[in-house]
């Protein structure tokens, strides 16, 4: 197949292609620095700073995974500027550049995230349900889901993934969190009760990759392990597999006189669970979060990291 994916050097972008490139796809990355894909992504995978390049060539697929980090930083006009238009406008361009092929992907799958649901509170979210909140977070996703259903139009299959935080060894979430664990600084977050749909990043790679080749997927599906677990219970065990205590609990209030509106985010509860990947017969590989981070930063790893 020829695969095109926006966000191909992220994280998720650059697992994705390792895996595709493995199995004989042809990948082609839209990147606005075309010329560093090949060194993120793998040799074979080809770089291209306009979609217009495209123009003439097969396309099969299209993974749309683009978007700027959303916790990265708090949320001012901005910030919030740059989370829409590297999302839903750039979702838009890609659709309308889709328009105008004789020659379309039988499918696209584009990202999405659990924040779509908003605070569900002790909700289980499934995919059947609507959205429970009106935060920025909820709102993003909704636009961005709305921008790549355009697709559909084309006739081109679309699948929304709405995805819970990737854990992976060396980048994201657990990047972020690893130093001040090891300190001995973790802890959970408010109270720790808000619910965290989390998925292993082998299962994520593993998801879409079923998703792409089953012709009968489309529409919404939470990306995310069976088990959500709470904040609380994540520090505990992320504490755990590092050897470190993780007993110091950053109280809602400074988060919230720190970090804004984003830290909605951060203590509002999505109890997420993959029920239509389920009901496809996917398997998930990791659905303990516990036997999740002994794979991914237990001692072997922590002593090839040293």
């Amino acid at each position: 197949m020829h695969i095109l994916l926006t966000g191909g050097t992220g994280l998720m972008g650059r697992s994705l292609c390792r895996h595709w490139s493995a199995q004989g796809h042809r990948l082609t990355v839209w990147s606005r620095s075309p010329e560093q894909v090949p060194g993120l992504c793998g040799s074979a995978v080809r770089g291209i700073g306009r979609l217009e390049e495209l123009d003439g060539e097969t396309l099969d697929a299209v993974i749309n995974l683009a978007g700027a980090p959303i916790a990265e930083r708090p949320w001012t006009r901005r910030r919030k500027a740059v989370l829409w238009s590297s999302r839903i406008t750039l979702t838009e361009q890609l659709v309308g550049w889709l328009q105008t092929r004789l020659q379309r992907p039988r499918v696209l799958i584009s990202g999405s995230a659990v924040g779509w649901y908003g605070d569900g509170g002790e909700r289980e979210l499934r995919e059947d349900m609507g959205p429970v909140g009106t935060d920025f977070a909820s709102q993003l996703c909704g636009a961005w889901e709305d921008s790549a259903r355009r697709a559909e139009e084309l006739g081109i299959r679309v699948v929304l993934l709405r995805s819970g935080l990737v854990l992976a060894p060396d980048g994201g979430f657990l990047q972020r969190l690893r130093p001040v664990f090891r300190l001995g600084l973790g802890g959970p977050l408010g109270n720790g009760r808000q619910w965290m749909p989390w998925v292993h990043i082998a299962d994520q790679v593993a998801l879409i990759d079923f998703l792409l080749h089953r012709e009968d997927a489309q529409g919404p599906y939470n990306a995310c392990a069976p088990q959500p677990v709470r904040n609380g219970e994540f520090a505990r065990a992320l504490g755990q597999v590092l050897h470190r205590p993780a007993r110091l609990s950053a109280p809602a209030f400074a988060l919230r006189l720190g970090l804004g509106e984003l830290a909605g985010l951060l203590l509002g509860s999505q109890r997420a669970v993959p029920a239509r990947l389920s009901d496809a017969g996917f398997a998930f590989r990791f659905t303990d979060l516990n036997a999740a981070l002994a794979d991914l930063l237990g001692d072997h790893r922590l002593k090839d990291a040293a």
